[in-house]
């Protein structure tokens, strides 16, 4: 049970920076705008796991404020895949700074830190426009998120409309962080500048209509809920962050033989595992021709089809969901995934499951349900 009046929060691993800071002529400094990410933290190994993702090689850092050292990664990625939170995703002040130390912190009307009225000129503020972006890296093995700091117009304009959209998924959302340039005139001079975006996989109107629930892209409802829930683990989350349809496939394991999988949850890890592997065929036009000699296949109590009634296809989308069924089955048996490929390549001459018909999948379903192996 949490306490009631303790506001909880997510873990901030680093920044997510569009620019740097560069010497001048003159002795001083100036900021510069990147063409690709730059990753800062306090971590060492975090962002050792940042830079074999997105490359780049962590080096020691020193903020310009006067910060504590910390260490950074010049990467080569300009889209990130993450994971976008219901709540706080994009936040907006007028800002002073001494240094590292934050001033003011205003929003147009009132002076937060002193709970007085804003003290800028609306026409010449001394406040920076600030925006903050708080995301997941959906691929890093860390629990926390990053933060993203813009102190540009564009941003502030256009990122918090879509936070506010997609705070109607009541839940995190998969998405990529990206950057666009614009160009301005600034001063009768044409500027350039980076603009963080948020692009998610699903359309405004499923969102709205709320049809991200049990998807692939829909995850938990709160910080608190991505790695853990109510004692189980959030398995969708973690589908929504697996890398290959393997690491689905230990997943369905895992909840099976945990007692979690139900069928929704089994409609989301195929959604996922199929969209991480080969999509669906697209249905062919029906031809005409003889009436089938014997009906459709029909799959048992347990939703598994016989082995001799599954044509022998070629078709990837069907062995994936075959498959599954075997992992299911071998959950309650005691056996890792690693010990079904082993079983399965025993029985078929070294041949890997990846590598195998629909038709080899249902024969190894039938003798593993049968108590053969």
């Amino acid at each position: 049970m949490p306490i009631l009046d303790l506001q909880r929060r997510m873990r901030q691993l680093g920044e997510i920076r569009l620019g740097h800071v560069v010497p001048t002529r003159n002795g001083k400094t100036r900021p510069a705008k990147l063409d690709k990410f730059r990753f800062t933290s306090p971590s060492r190994e975090i962002l050792t796991e940042v830079a074999t993702l997105y490359g780049g090689e962590v080096k020691p850092w020193t903020p310009a404020n006067g910060g504590p050292s910390e260490f950074e990664v010049y990467s080569q990625a300009n889209r990130l895949p993450v994971l976008i939170p219901p709540k706080d995703a994009v936040s907006q002040w007028y800002e002073l700074y001494a240094g590292s130390k934050c001033q003011r912190r205003c929003d147009g009307v009132t002076e937060h830190k002193s709970d007085r009225p804003c003290m800028c000129d609306p026409d010449d503020r001394e406040c920076a426009m600030t925006t903050r972006v708080n995301v997941m890296l959906r691929d890093v093995p860390a629990l926390g998120q990053w933060l993203l700091i813009s102190k540009g117009y564009y941003a502030a304009v256009t990122l918090p409309p879509a936070a506010e959209l997609l705070s109607q998924a009541g839940g995190y959302v998969a998405g990529w962080l990206g950057m666009e340039e614009k160009t301005a005139i600034v001063k009768d001079q044409l500027a350039r500048f980076k603009v963080p975006t948020l692009d998610v996989e699903i359309t405004p109107a499923a969102l709205m209509a709320g049809q991200i629930t049990g998807g692939p892209s829909a995850v938990a409802s709160g910080p608190e809920r991505v790695a853990i829930t109510s004692g189980r683990p959030d398995y969708a989350a973690l589908a929504a962050v697996a890398a290959t349809a393997e690491d689905v496939g230990k997943l369905w394991t895992q909840a099976n033989q945990a007692g979690h999988l139900d069928d929704d949850l089994a409609k989301t890890l195929k959604a996922r595992a199929a969209t991480l592997g080969a999509a669906p065929k697209d249905p062919q036009p029906e031809q005409p021709g003889p009436a089938p000699s014997a009906p459709p296949p029909a799959p048992d109590e347990e939703g598994v089809y016989e082995g001799e009634v599954v044509e022998d296809t070629p078709d990837p989308a069907a062995a994936q969901d075959v498959w599954f069924h075997i992992i299911a089955a071998a959950g309650p048996r005691g056996m890792t995934t690693e010990q079904v490929e082993t079983a399965f390549a025993q029985q078929h001459g070294g041949l890997h499951p990846s590598s195998a018909t629909v038709a080899q999948l249902n024969e190894f379903l039938a003798a593993l349900k049968g108590g053969a192996l």
